[in-house]
C-alpha cells in the first residue's frame, strides 16, 4: 500500500484510533522524527518503519493530501499561520494512533504545544546536522517555502545561509528536548537506523504508562 492510498488509510486509521481507551493511548507506540530540512527524515523514516514492524507517514505529505495542495502553494495562497493550524490539526491526529514512524515538517517541532503532544504520546528522535551540512544539502532546493523571500523567489546564497541559521538557532531549543538525538552528518542511512533503533530499545520495551 503506498502513496495517496496509504494516506487515506491513515486517516481512516485515526479516527478509529481515536475511540481507544486513555490507557491504551498511554500504551501506544509512536516514533517522531524531527529535524530540519534535509536531515533525511523522509527517507530514514520508511525503514526504521520496516525495521521495527511499524507503518510510516510523512506529515508533510499528509497536509498535503488533506490540504490538496502543495506545501509551498498552501504557503503561497493561504500563508504560514493557516500551514501552521492545518500541521497542529493532523500532529494531534496522528498522535492517536499506534505502531507508527511519523516524520515531521522541519518546523513542526518549534512549538511548545506540539512538543507537548509529541512527547506525551511518543518517542521523539532529533536528526541532528551541522550547519554546514544543512547549507550544503538545502542549497540546491527550490520547493521549502521558509527559504523564500516574501514575493516566493529563492534566496540568494547569502541570504540564504542567514536565513538556515537564523531558523538552526531558533528551532535548536525545541529540537534538543528530543528523547534521542543522532548525528546523522557522517553517517549512513543504514548506520543512522541501527543507532536510533538501538537507543529506541527502552521506549519499545516499556510504554509510555511505565515510564512516567
Amino acid at each position: 500500500m503506498g502513496g495517496v492510498r496509504s494516506f487515506r488509510f491513515f486517516v481512516f486509521h485515526v479516527v478509529y484510533s481515536s475511540t481507544m481507551s486513555a490507557e491504551n493511548k498511554q500504551d501506544s507506540k509512536l516514533i517522531f522524527l524531527t529535524g530540519f530540512m534535509g536531515s533525511g527524515k523522509s527517507t530514514i523514516g520508511p525503514i526504521l518503519a520496516n525495521t521495527l514492524g511499524f507503518q510510516f507517514v510523512d506529515l508533510d505529505k499528509l497536509i498535503e493530501e488533506r490540504a490538496g495542495q502543495r506545501i509551498v502553494e498552501i504557503f503561497e495562497t493561504k500563508g504560514e499561520k493557516h500551514f501552521r493550524e492545518l500541521e497542529r490539526q493532523l500532529l494531534a491526529e496522528v498522535a492517536s494512533a499506534s505502531d507508527f514512524v511519523i516524520s515531521l515538517g522541519g518546523g513542526t517541532i518549534a512549538n511548545e504545544e506540539n512538543v507537548r503532544l509529541i512527547k506525551e504520546h511518543g518517542a521523539l528522535v532529533y536528526l541532528k546536522l551541522s550547519p554546514e551540512e544543512v547549507l550544503r544539502r538545502v542549497s540546491h532546493r527550490n520547493d521549502r517555502p521558509m527559504l523564500k523571500d516574501e514575493q516566493g523567489r529563492v534566496l540568494p546564497p547569502d541570504e540564504l545561509k542567514r536565513r538556515v541559521l537564523s531558523l538552526l538557532q531558533h528551532r535548536e531549543q525545541y529540537y534538543n528536548q528530543a528523547d534521542i538525538i543522532v548525528s546523522a552528518d557522517l553517517l549512513s542511512v543504514g548506520k543512522t537506523v541501527d543507532e536510533i533503533v538501538k537507543h529506541l530499545r527502552p521506549f519499545l520495551e516499556h510504554p509510555l504508562s511505565e515510564r512516567r
